[in-house]
């Protein structure tokens, strides 16, 4: 494959994993919270979707809805999820050399 005079293959190979490690580093310390049911399903998630934390209300549970209470942390999880992915897409985009973002 011939490479422009002046192209450094090696200093692009760095300079990918340099931004990899960046953006590694940038997912561990980004946290989202989501909140489902009027705030009775609460959940922390890391930017690497490590759940950090669930918080269920007590009145939720003494209901004894099981089923509800199954659908409301699946759909809290899913907005955590969600918005991991948005926070992600606009930090991964604000390092991308122009037009190559999303």
């Amino acid at each position: 494959m011939n490479f422009p005079r002046g192209f450094d293959f090696n200093a692009m190979i760095k300079q990918a994993q340099k931004l990899q490690e960046e953006m590694a580093k940038q997912m561990k310390n980004t946290v989202v919270d989501a909140s489902v049911g009027g705030g009775v399903v609460n959940v922390k998630m890391r930017g690497d979707f490590e759940l950090l934390e669930l918080k269920i209300s007590p009145d939720l549970v003494k209901d004894g809805d099981v089923e509800m209470i199954q659908d409301l942390v699946t759909a809290a999880i899913n907005e955590a999820r969600r918005k991991v992915e948005e926070k992600l897409k606009s930090q991964i985009g604000g390092l991308l050399p122009p037009g190559l973002g999303f």
